[in-house]
C-alpha cells in the first residue's frame, strides 16, 4: 500500500512496487484518457529551492493530467526562506494546504527533514548528490518499455559518477534486480565515490568494472547512461583537456555501439550528447523526458489513493 508514504530515495520502494508503479505507467501510456480524472479535487505542491525545467514542469503536468491541480514555486527566493522561515515550518504550512508535496533542495537530506514534519506525502525531486527517486522511475519506466526487462543488463554510467544523483539512484535501483552488470565511465576527479561502493554495490554483490575511455567499453553495453562531465570539477584544467573528448558521445562513437543499445541521458544535455545522435534510434532520452511524466502520474495517483 503506498498512499501516504513519503519517497525519499529508490530504497524507499520495493521491487514488487517499483513493478507496480511501472506496469501502471504503461497502462496510463497506452490510455491516457482512462486517468484523466483520477486525481481530481487533490492538489500537489511543487517546492522548487532549486532551478529545475523539466522536473518541475513534468510534475505539474502529470498532476494536470490526473485531473488535479498545482501550487507552490519555482525558485528559494520566490519563497519565505528568504525572510529566514525554516525548512520545517514552510512544510509543516503547505502540508496543511496540499495532499502531496514535491521538493527539490540544493541540500542533501532536504526531503527527509521534510517528511519529518509534513502532513502528506513528500516525493524527493532532488536533494544535492544524494537522490533523484522520480528521475529512476523515469529511468526504469524507458528501460522496461524500451528494452523489455530490469535483468540482465549491461549498463554504462558516463560522465560526473561523483555528484550525479540520477546515476547514484539508478544504479541503486538496477542493482535490486539480478544479473545486471555495471561499468562505471568517468575521469578519476569524478569517479563514483568510495561510500557508494562499499554501502550500495558492494552489499548487492553487483559486478562492476570501471573505464576512463568510453570507446573502449561501449561496444559491451545493453544501456548507456550519460551524464555531464563539469569543467569545474577538475582541479588541473590539462587533465579536463585531456580527458574531454572521451565523454562526448558522437556518431563515431555510436558505430561501435551493439544495434540495440539505448542511450539514456536524465537532460539537460550541454554538449556530452552531439546532436548527430538525436536522428539515432538508439536515441532515447527525449522519448524518456515523456515517460518521465507518466511515471510521474503512477507514483502521484498511488501516493494519494487515487488509484
Amino acid at each position: 500500500m503506498l498512499t501516504g508514504r513519503h519517497i525519499i530515495e529508490p530504497g524507499d520502494l520495493t521491487v514488487s512496487e517499483i513493478n507496480e508503479i511501472c506496469a501502471l505507467a504503461e497502462q496510463i501510456i497506452v490510455d491516457p484518457i482512462s486517468f484523466q480524472d483520477v486525481c481530481r479535487g487533490k492538489i500537489l505542491a511543487t517546492l522548487f529551492f532549486e532551478p529545475s525545467t523539466r522536473t518541475r514542469l513534468s510534475f505539474e503536468a502529470a498532476m494536470l493530467h490526473l485531473g488535479g491541480t498545482v501550487e507552490g514555486f519555482a525558485d528559494a527566493a520566490s519563497s519565505s526562506s528568504t525572510k529566514g522561515e525554516t525548512l520545517a515550518d514552510t512544510i509543516r504550512v503547505v502540508s496543511s494546504y496540499v495532499d502531496v508535496i514535491a521538493i527539490r533542495s540544493p541540500q542533501e537530506g532536504a526531503a527527509f527533514l521534510a517528511s519529518q514534519f509534513s502532513a502528506c506525502p513528500i516525493i524527493n525531486a532532488g536533494d544535492g548528490g544524494h537522490y533523484h527517486p522520480t528521475q529512476t522511475l523515469t529511468d526504469l519506466v524507458t528501460i522496461r518499455a524500451l528494452k523489455g526487462s530490469f535483468e540482465g543488463q549491461t549498463i554504462g554510467f558516463c560522465g560526473d559518477l561523483k555528484f550525479g544523483r540520477t546515476v547514484h539512484s539508478l544504479a541503486k535501483a538496477m542493482s535490486r534486480y539480478p544479473h545486471n552488470k555495471f561499468v562505471f565511465i568517468s575521469p578519476t576527479e569524478l569517479a563514483l565515490p568510495e561510500y557508494y561502493i562499499k554501502t550500495v554495490l558492494q552489499p548487492a554483490g553487483v559486478e562492476y568494472t570501471t573505464a576512463e575511455r568510453l570507446e573502449d567499453v561501449i561496444s559491451d553495453l545493453d544501456i548507456l547512461y550519460m551524464t555531464r562531465v563539469q569543467k569545474e570539477r577538475f582541479f588541473n584544467e590539462q587533465d579536463y583537456i585531456r580527458l574531454k573528448d572521451s565523454y562526448i558521445l558522437d556518431k563515431e562513437k555510436m558505430r561501435l555501439a551493439k544495434p540495440d543499445m539505448i542511450v539514456l541521458h536524465p537532460l539537460p544535455r550541454v554538449n556530452e550528447i552531439a546532436t548527430d545522435v538525436d536522428a539515432d534510434p538508439r536515441a532515447a532520452y527525449f522519448k524518456q523526458v515523456k515517460y518521465g511524466m507518466y511515471a510521474r502520474m503512477a507514483l502521484i495517483s498511488k501516493l494519494t489513493g487515487c488509484l
